[in-house]
Order: structure tokens, then C-alpha cells, then sequence
């Protein structure tokens, strides 16, 4: 059980909500990823929404790991 436990508390969150934040960030990036791959395709689209996602997602784990400790 310790595997599932031991991480999460350590960035004090519990096993569930360590879940959600994580598949949370995994989703964002799947979307940054997707944008990325047509901006290669289409340059005109998708200029610099995966930088902004990935500051995003950085901001938030910063804030999120201050406010677990």
C-alpha cells in the first residue's frame, strides 16, 4: 500500500487527490502535445499555446507544492 501512499504525501496530497492532479497535468499535456504536432503541420496555427500550457502547468505545480507544505 505504502507505493500508492508514499509519494502523494510527500507533495501532501492524498492518493485520490494526487490521482486527479496528475491525470490533470497528463491531460494538458496530451493537449499541448496535439497542438505542437499540427503548429509542425500548420505553422499558422497553434503559435505558442504549448509554451503557455507548459508555463501553466509549471505555475500550477509550483503554487501546488508551497501551498502542500
Amino acid at each position: 500500500m505504502r507505493l500508492f501512499t508514499d509519494h502523494p504525501k510527500s507533495v501532501g496530497e492524498t492518493y485520490l487527490q494526487h490521482l486527479a492532479m496528475a491525470a490533470s497535468f497528463a491531460l494538458r499535456l496530451l493537449t499541448g502535445s496535439i497542438c505542437c504536432l499540427l503548429h509542425a503541420l500548420f505553422p499558422f496555427l497553434f503559435a505558442g499555446t504549448a509554451s503557455r500550457i507548459i508555463s501553466e502547468l509549471n505555475d500550477r505545480m509550483v503554487t501546488n507544492r508551497v501551498r502542500g507544505q
